[in-house]
This record gives structure tokens, C-alpha cells and sequence, in this order.
């Protein structure tokens, strides 16, 4: 007999062998019919798998994160054996699971184009109502390169070629059998609708130097009116989409000459970006930051004490040779080894600790040019970095003092839905990291223990921490639904070691400071992209790169609307002038388009009044205002946005 315990602390004895499904089923029989996969001792497994040893169990359904993924890569197992009846000859790269559905990855005998996707969607159907079960079978490496040789797979060989003998298995449903660790749902039944969204082109493996397959997208759903109701979000993500709308706003724009994923950020939009740097700025200087700047290059070897060189090389752009013979220099891809090396310029007391260091620093990473989109995925962004170097006995205090910027800044933008991710490390992976264990164990209980005080709503994430420590990831919700990960708070022991940085404590010997990372919007870059599109354009008031424009009823009035748009600049609102030769009710349809929150319109009776008729974007006539009285207006709204943000 095993012990199993739940979720709520009790014990049950079963069979050794006894499956997730026979103990769902002793449960009750609905447990068991939506139950998609099991939390076998931290491990996420089918509902199939034989339980051999004590454990911990939990069951999850489709509302939870690891039913998703299981149903999802079950539907990519479904989408890869509906191609191959399909197409006949293909080969199959990987086909994972992802955020939202699932891909496949292909070689082709043909093109597979958008018009294909119907047709492979209808014998994916198909084939799902048949309800064939997910079968699983561990085997040896000869077994398994010798199954994909005869098959004739050569992507499949290459992966299991890198795999350890003793570690690999088999998935099977229908004719079709991939090469697979799972955790899969018990059987396609559960599928009962899905739509294949798009066909891309990816390198195997991610690579440039290797072939071009074909990627095929797809997401999958118990129900149908699941699917609906995604595709409705679809169709108002396209209408949101950064890209368009910053096209439409004026606010960035690319150039090829320029290079890929390097952004030139626009009047309109270096307003707006400028605007959230003196915001974030504000709050950190009434916490206590001091301002640094640092080179947008550094000495490689900066980069190797700092362990960024090895974990980021190959993503970086290639190293910067100077005419002295072996001086090498790296584009930034992170600013902290710069940051540590300030806190290094003088002898520190533990009297001067904390050291808040803040900076807009600009890094690089060499995306690849397949991974690059809009804002949100570049190759040169700007962070809202900051780091602390604190006693132990302040870390605490001051890891809950930067959990309280990053949600008095969600509060102020109405970033309401959010989860607290607690990232940390892989306990199977620990090479992946660097420092020792008592420090991470130090590392992750001070996250854990902060997140809990503040009352935060958290997950936990095995192997999501970065390499030198654990981190505080804000999972934040849109207007729509989606979910983003901006903000991040990290621990680190290990860069304060590497770099060798200490201050003397009151005892007069010398101490090492422990690090705090953060980045409250994470970069500025993706984080104009997620406000623009969970606002779809209409940005809160105190933001607004234009707060309001002028529409001079006719030409006759242009002097009168300049001297109206000066007077408002005065008094902090930013107002432009739509002197064009058309109509008035052409200038209001247009600058609607434009998002503006205001248009005031101004003609003979407002010039002689000295005021302006005043219009709310999406809420029509506000009436008749002086321009004193418009500007207390103004001022109000901002302050009942902001509390007391101030408006400058």
C-alpha cells in the first residue's frame, strides 16, 4: 500500500500502482471525468500513470495552468497525426504546448498555406471524436533511434541523439507516435472544438544555419463556446495591436536601414515614453534612489565576472574590437555589473546602506530576427532598472518597499488583475545557476516571506528564477484578458560576491551587501506596447502625449486657437492646433480617430468670451468653459487619476 495526501492535508492508503484516475474516480465520479492531469509530488503527469511510492496529489482541470498544457499538447499530438494522414511523407520537428494553444513544427513534401488550415482542423475533429487514448511507452535509445531511422525522421533521430538512454518515451495516439515526456490528457474526447490560427516559417531548432519548416498554430477548447469567446478577444486583440496603433498614433516607427528590432520612437511617442520616465522618477527619488548613468558598452571582461557574458553571449551582438590588439567590448545586455561596479568606486558603512541606485539604462540583446515584434520583442530596449545593496536586516523592508511601487504604479495606470509569480529555481537543473545553495534557500524564503506579508495573491514557478537569484514576477491581466509579465523584483547573493563588494559593519569588519534587482515596468519599450494595447489607444489623461486640440471653426479663428493652446501650455496642458481648411465635423471625426480626450472647438462667440466648447473623446459636448475654468477642469481630472501625481 502508498500513502497519498490531498491538497488539504488528509490521508488516504491505495494500491502501489494505483493511477491519478482510480483516485479521482474514489473521489467521485465528476473528479474523475474533468480531471486532466495530476500533480504527482510537484511533477505534473497523466491521469494514466501508475503511482509507485508515497505522495502528494493534486488533480487539475481545465481552469488551471497545468490542465491547459497537457490539453493543449495533446491537441498538437492530434493536429501532428491529422497532417500525417494527411500529407503523407512529412517529417515532424517539436510540437509543444505554448501560452496560448499549441504549435507544430514540419518539414513538408508541399507548402501547407492558410487555406489548408480548414480542411486540417476538419480531420482533426475527426479524428478527436474517436476519444483514442494517449499511450505511453518508455524506451531505450537504440529502440527509439532505430524506430525514427526505419521512419525516416531526421529531427526526430537528432533529438534523441542528444537525450540520455533510460530517460525517453513514447507517446501514441491513433497511427501516430512522437517522441514525448507528456503529460498528456487521457484521451482526445475532451477536444470538442479548435481553430488552427496561423502558418508561420521557423528554423529548426531556432537556428538560422538549419532549414526553414513550416509552423503551424493552433489553440483547442473543451467546449465551443470557449472557442467563441476566444475568438471574439482575436478579433479585439487586432484592433488593439501595438503595432498598428502606433503606426495610427504616431508615436514609433522601424527602419530597415536603421536594423531590425531597433525601434525610433516619434515626437508623439517620446512624450509619452518621457512622461512615465519622470513618473517612475518622482516615486523613486520620494524612496530614496539616487540617478546613475551608465555606457552603453562595456569591457568583456565585465561581462565575465558578472556571469552575463556566459549566459548571454550568444544572444549578444558580437564583441566591439578597438585598435588596441585583444580589447574586446560588448554592448550591454544588462546594466547590473555596471551598477555594481558604482557601489565599488568608495569604501561603504553600514550606515550608508541601503545604496538605491536607479537608471534608464539601455541594453542589447541579439533577438532573432523570427522572434522580433513591435515593442514587445526588440533588440535594443531601455529598462527601469534600479538596484539595492542592503544589510540582511533590511531586506526584507525594503523588497516589501518595492512591491509597494509596483502596485501603486498598476493602480494608477488601472492595472487591476494581477498574480504574483514567485520564479524559482529548477531543484532538478541547479547547474543552470550560480551560487550556492544556502544563499538561494536564503534568497527564495525572503520572496516568499515578503509576498505573504503584503497579502499577494502568488503561484509558484519552478525554473522560471534568473540565473543569479529568484524573482517576483507580476503576472498582470489586459482589458481583454491576456496575460503580460511586467514588473520584476529579484534577490541576489551572488553578484555582491562575484564582483567582491562589501561594507564595513559596526562591528569594524568587513561584510557582503545582498543585491535587489527591479524594474517595475520591465522595459519601456514592451511596456508602451501592453498600455497601448489594454487601453487600445486611449491613454489616462495625466499621459496623453496630446491632452487636448484646438479646432478653429474657421480659418479666422487660427490666431485665437494659437493663443488658446499657449494659455494651456501655461497652465500644464499639452494642446495642439487643427488648422487644416476643412469643416469642423470633418476635424472632430478625425481627431476621434487620434484618441485625443479633448477637442475644443472654438468659433466667433468663444474668441470674443475668451473660452472654448469642449468635447470628451467618446463622450460628446461637456459645454461651454473659460479657459480658467477648462484648465481647473483639466487639473482636477488629473489629480482624480493620480491622487497627487503632478501633471508637469
Amino acid at each position: 500500500m502508498i500513502k497519498i495526501t490531498f491538497p488539504d492535508g488528509s490521508v488516504r492508503e491505495y494500491d502501489k500502482g494505483t493511477t491519478s484516475f482510480d483516485i479521482a474516480a474514489s473521489i467521485s465520479p465528476r473528479l474523475a471525468a474533468e480531471a486532466l492531469a495530476a500533480g504527482v509530488n510537484g511533477v505534473t503527469v497523466d491521469m494514466k500513470r501508475p503511482i509507485e511510492e508515497d505522495a502528494a496529489i493534486r488533480f487539475y482541470k481545465w481552469e488551471d495552468a497545468e490542465g491547459k498544457h497537457a490539453f493543449w499538447h495533446t491537441s498538437s499530438h492530434l493536429l501532428a497525426e491529422a497532417l500525417q494522414e494527411l500529407y503523407p511523407g512529412i517529417k515532424f520537428g517539436i510540437g509543444p504546448a505554448i501560452e496560448n494553444g499549441f504549435y507544430y513544427d514540419v518539414d513538408t513534401p508541399q507548402p501547407i498555406t492558410e487555406g489548408d488550415l480548414a480542411a486540417i482542423e476538419n480531420k482533426m475533429m475527426e479524428l478527436a471524436r474517436s476519444k483514442e487514448q494517449l499511450v505511453r511507452t518508455e524506451v531505450s535509445k537504440a529502440e527509439a533511434l532505430k524506430t525514427f531511422t526505419e521512419k525516416g525522421d531526421p529531427y526526430k533521430v537528432e533529438l534523441i541523439s542528444d537525450l540520455e538512454d533510460g530517460t525517453i518515451s513514447f507517446y501514441t495516439n491513433g497511427s501516430f507516435t512522437d517522441l514525448c515526456r507528456g503529460p498528456h490528457i487521457p484521451d482526445t474526447g475532451f477536444i470538442k472544438a479548435l481553430k488552427l490560427t496561423s502558418v508561420a516559417g521557423a528554423y529548426w531548432r531556432g537556428n538560422e544555419k538549419n532549414k526553414m519548416l513550416t509552423r503551424i498554430y493552433g489553440i483547442s477548447f473543451p467546449k465551443k463556446s470557449l472557442l467563441d469567446e476566444y475568438l471574439a478577444m482575436l478579433e479585439e486583440a487586432k484592433k488593439r495591436d501595438h503595432r498598428k496603433l502606433g503606426k495610427e498614433l504616431e508615436l514609433f516607427t522601424f527602419s530597415q536601414r536603421v536594423g531590425q528590432g531597433l525601434p525610433l520612437w516619434l515626437p508623439k511617442g517620446a512624450e509619452l515614453r518621457d512622461r512615465l520616465e519622470r513618473f517612475l522618477r518622482q516615486i523613486q527619488k520620494e524612496h530614496g534612489y539616487q540617478q546613475v548613468i551608465t555606457p552603453h558598452i562595456g569591457n568583456i571582461e565585465l561581462y565575465k565576472t558578472s556571469g552575463h557574458y556566459a549566459k548571454y553571449g550568444k544572444d549578444s551582438f558580437q564583441p566591439i574590437h578597438t585598435p588596441v590588439e585583444g580589447e574586446e567590448y560588448l554592448l550591454k545586455p544588462m546594466n547590473c555589473p555596471h551598477h555594481c561596479e558604482i557601489y565599488r568606486s568608495k569604501p561603504r558603512s553600514y550606515k550608508d546602506l541601503p545604496v538605491r541606485l536607479a537608471e534608464f539604462g539601455t541594453v542589447y540583446r541579439y533577438e532573432q530576427s523570427g522572434e522580433l515584434h513591435g515593442l514587445t520583442r526588440v533588440r535594443g530596449f531601455t529598462q527601469d532598472d534600479a538596484h539595492m545593496f542592503v544589510r540582511p536586516d533590511q531586506l526584507l523592508e525594503e523588497f516589501e518597499k518595492v512591491i509597494d511601487i509596483v502596485l501603486y504604479i498598476f493602480r494608477t495606470l488601472k492595472f487591476d488583475k494581477y498574480t504574483a509569480q514567485i520564479s524559482l529555481r529548477d531543484p532538478n537543473n541547479k547547474e543552470k545557476y550560480i551560487g550556492s545553495d544556502e544563499n538561494w534557500e536564503k534568497a527564495e524564503n525572503a520572496i516568499i516571506q515578503a509576498a505573504k506579508e503584503k497579502g499577494l495573491n502568488t503561484v509558484v514557478e519552478y525554473g522560471e528564477a534568473a540565473f543569479y537569484g529568484p524573482k517576483l514576477d507580476f503576472m498582470v491581466k489586459d482589458a481583454i484578458g491576456r496575460s503580460w509579465q511586467l514588473g520584476t523584483i529579484q534577490v541576489d547573493y551572488n553578484l555582491p560576491e562575484r564582483f567582491d563588494l562589501t561594507y564595513k559593519g559596526n562591528d569594524d569588519k568587513q561584510h557582503r551587501p545582498i543585491m535587489i534587482h527591479r524594474a517595475p515596468f520591465g522595459s519601456m519599450e514592451r511596456f508602451v506596447a501592453v498600455l497601448l494595447e489594454h487601453t487600445a489607444g486611449k491613454f489616462p489623461l495625466w499621459l496623453a502625449p496630446e491632452q487636448a486640440v484646438v479646432l478653429p471653426v474657421s480659418e479666422k479663428f487660427n490666431d485665437y486657437a494659437y493663443e488658446v493652446v499657449s494659455f494651456l501650455g501655461k497652465h500644464d496642458v499639452r494642446a495642439t492646433v487643427d488648422d487644416r481648411n476643412e469643416k469642423v465635423g470633418r476635424k472632430i471625426r478625425d481627431n476621434e480617430l487620434k484618441r485625443i480626450p479633448f477637442m475644443l472647438i472654438v468659433g466667433e462667440k468663444e474668441t470674443a468670451e475668451r473660452s472654448v466648447s469642449v468635447r470628451a473623446q467618446g463622450e460628446g459636448d461637456k459645454g461651454q468653459m473659460t479657459l480658467e475654468a477648462y484648465c481647473d477642469y483639466m487639473t482636477s481630472m488629473v489629480e482624480a487619476e493620480t491622487g497627487k501625481l503632478n501633471n508637469k
